[in-house]
């Protein structure tokens, strides 16, 4: 509300008051009068008038946490428009020109994003992966000590397979599609630190060491504790780590230690927020936690695989074949020669397990400070979450090495400015 003129219920005041009004506004430099008996007309030939729009906040905001992090020094404003966009908006190339043109008035044709790619893969990455250290090292106070490493399965919509393309375990399920698997370390705080790509029938366990040391050498890293979880647990993992001089905590696949160990976990009789350590007969430590939520959680989700495995025997659709260890299929029997029902006491043995956790480690911290490191794992996985959703790391559509290599560069930068 600006000024109230007056007001009436008396027709005619009402005229002579809305003429007082627009006389009023009249007088007031600058001020145009609004027609609301012709707003359609007026929004139409206002939105028919504009020539181009410009967005300059995300400049603003954006470009200046790019050059924060200092992405400005690979001496290219290709590199900063890109990364802006892909924030604002990720699609394929083709629509991210098309979002340049439009919202930022820059025409750039893709063949120079793929010439500029290629040229940032090839003589940037080691730069980029500094820069990327650099800032992480800045905003931890010069103190990196514990690193964190998962790996990303990322497919192709493809039917044929290559030199790095290839089929395996798929984490999101398309075992069908070639892919290539990704591997990434980050901080503490979640930002990436080094990252490489392997062949997509690569077991992930051999993936982590050769990350680990090439990411110790380039920046003469002492000592370092390495976080990762169940699935790059292996005995070559943890002799390597351990000959290599790393400390680490990988999660346990605890129903899989040996009887004595279990036993052991077992008779701990664990309440709600207790843990404990069990010596294993290597030398190394076993810390195991309980919690009523995990058990919870636990509880519930056998409950809703053992049903869905009673519907799919009622409707007929399990065979012997389906007997195996995948999931909740360790859960099935055969009855006579063809009949698949449920082990119900397979079922009832494992509640025993519910709520645990294990952890091995041959770290020097306390048991508490193992759990809590452990449990930062969930900001790589974030970061994992954000690269396939937020900023569409995948699918991806190239077909030439170079070119998925610098695919993979560009969502780094991406995902440093996030």
């Amino acid at each position: 509300m600006v000024k109230t003129i007056g007001n009436s219920s008396d027709p005619s005041t009402i005229v002579a008051l809305l003429k007082e009004g627009e006389e009023w506004i009249s007088k007031k430099k600058g001020e145009l009068l609004f027609d609301f008996q012709n707003e359609h007309q007026l929004f139409t030939s206002f939105a028919n008038g504009i020539q181009q729009i410009h967005v300059s906040g995300t400049e603003q905001l954006l470009g200046k946490l790019f050059e924060e992090i200092g992405f400005h020094t690979i001496d290219d404003d290709l590199l900063k428009k890109l990364v802006i966009a892909h924030l604002c908006f990720p699609v394929s190339k083709l629509k991210t020109i098309d979002f340049l043109n439009k919202y930022h008035g820059i025409d750039v044709a893709v063949d120079r994003i793929y010439r500029y790619l290629d040229k940032l893969n090839k003589t940037q990455k080691g730069a980029v992966q500094k820069i990327s250290y650099e800032h992480t090292v800045k905003i931890l106070n010069n103190h990196i000590s514990m690193v964190f490493y998962d790996v990303m399965t990322l497919y192709f919509e493809i039917d044929d397979e290559d030199d790095l393309r290839k089929t395996g375990f798929s984490k999101d399920g398309k075992h069908q599609h070639p892919q290539i698997v990704l591997g990434l370390l980050v901080s503490v705080n979640g930002y990436p630190l080094a990252y490489d790509i392997f062949e997509g029938n690569k077991f992930e366990g051999y993936t982590m060491l050769p990350v680990i040391n090439s990411f110790k050498k380039s920046y003469g890293l002492n000592k370092l504790v390495i976080v990762a979880d169940a699935g790059l647990l292996s005995n070559e993992n943890i002799e390597q780590l351990i000959s290599q001089g790393y400390e680490y905590i990988i999660g346990a696949r605890i129903k899989s230690e040996s009887k004595l160990i279990k036993e052991k976990i077992l008779s701990l009789k664990l309440k709600n927020g207790d843990s404990a350590i069990v010596q294993k007969e290597d030398d190394t430590q076993l810390v195991i936690s309980y919690s009523d939520a995990r058990a919870k959680k636990d509880k519930a989700n056998r409950e809703k695989g053992l049903l869905k495995l009673e519907k799919q025997i009622k409707a007929g659709r399990l065979t012997k074949t389906h007997i195996n260890n995948k999931g909740y299929n360790k859960y099935l029997k055969l009855e006579g020669e063809v009949n698949v029902s449920i082990d119900k006491t397979k079922a009832k043995i494992d509640e025993q397990w519910d709520g645990l956790k294990g952890y091995v480690t041959n770290a020097k911290l306390t048991k508490e400070e193992i759990i809590e490191n452990y449990g930062y794992l969930w900001k790589i996985e974030k970061a994992f979450r954000i690269s396939k959703t937020d900023l569409k790391i995948r699918p991806i559509f190239h077909r030439l090495q170079r070119r998925i290599e610098a695919h993979i560069l560009y969502r780094i930068c991406c995902l440093q400015n996030i």
